[in-house]
C-alpha cells in the first residue's frame, strides 16, 4: 500500500492521527510531573522524550501547539524551572494513559488517575512513586517548531532514581527487568523485551554480512 502527500493530507483526521503517530514504531512511555507555583500538581503522559546528549546530560520532548489549549505542563515548567520524567511500568498503563484527559487546572492527574506523588532531593516537582525510573530535570530552553507550532522543551538531568539491579556493570539500563513500557501510536502500550546486544560498532570489526547471505 502506498500513501502520497495528498493521500495523507486528505485522510480522515483520526485515521491520519493513528497512522502518523504509529508509523515510526515504539516510542518511550513516560509521565512528566510538574507543580504550579500555587502548589497544584500535574501529570502528563508523553511519548516524545529524546536523548540530546550525555555531557551535559540533556533530554528533550515535544509539546503540541500552545495556541488554543492551555498546556498546564508547559506553564508549570516555565514558571518553576523544574519537572520530572518517570517511566511507565506495565502495572499502571491504564492510569498513565488517562492522564492525557483534559482535566481542569485545579484537578491533579495524580489523584484522578490513582498515582502517588513522591518528592526527592528538595525537587519542587513531584515524581511518580510507582515508577521504576524517576528523573529530575532542570528546564533549560524551548524551541518553537514553526512548521506546526509545536515546542521542543530541553532540560538537564539533575537526578536519577533507579533500581541498581536494572543496571549492568557498564551502567546500561535493562528496560525488560524494569518492566518499563513503550507506546505505539496514541493509545497502544507494549512490553519491552531485549533481543540482542552488540559491541560498539567499528568499521574494521564489522562482520562480513555479504558472505553470510551466500
Amino acid at each position: 500500500m502506498h500513501f502520497d502527500f495528498t493521500d495523507i493530507r486528505e485522510m480522515p483526521k483520526i485515521q491520519r492521527l493513528n497512522l502518523i503517530n504509529s508509523i515510526t514504531g515504539i516510542k518511550p512511555g513516560n509521565l512528566i510531573g510538574t507543580k504550579s507555583n500555587d502548589g497544584q500538581s500535574n501529570l502528563a503522559v508523553i511519548s516524545s522524550i529524546v536523548h540530546l546528549g550525555s555531557n551535559p546530560a540533556l533530554l528533550g520532548f515535544i509539546l503540541r501547539p500552545q495556541i488554543d489549549v492551555r498546556r498546564h505542563t508547559y506553564e508549570n515548567i516555565l514558571s518553576t524551572g523544574v519537572y520530572t520524567i518517570n517511566h511507565i511500568h506495565e502495572d499502571f498503563i491504564a492510569q498513565a494513559h488517562y492522564t492525557s484527559a483534559k482535566f481542569p487546572a485545579d484537578v491533579s492527574e495524580f489523584k484522578a488517575c490513582g498515582l502517588t506523588e513522591e518528592y526527592h532531593n528538595a525537587c519542587y516537582a513531584p515524581f511518580v512513586k510507582e515508577s521504576p525510573v524517576q528523573i529530575g530535570m532542570k528546564y533549560l530552553e524551548s524551541m518553537k517548531i514553526e512548521a506546526n507550532n509545536t515546542v521542543m522543551v530541553v532540560g538537564q538531568i539533575e537526578h536519577i532514581h533507579i533500581d541498581e539491579h536494572a543496571l549492568s556493570k557498564e551502567n546500561y539500563v535493562n528496560l525488560e527487568t524494569l518492566k518499563s513500557v513503550g507506546i505505539g501510536g496514541l493509545n497502544s502500550y507494549y512490553r519491552l523485551s531485549k533481543i540482542g546486544e552488540f559491541p560498539y560498532a567499528r568499521p574494521h570489526e564489522t562482520p562480513d554480512f555479504t558472505n553470510e547471505k551466500k
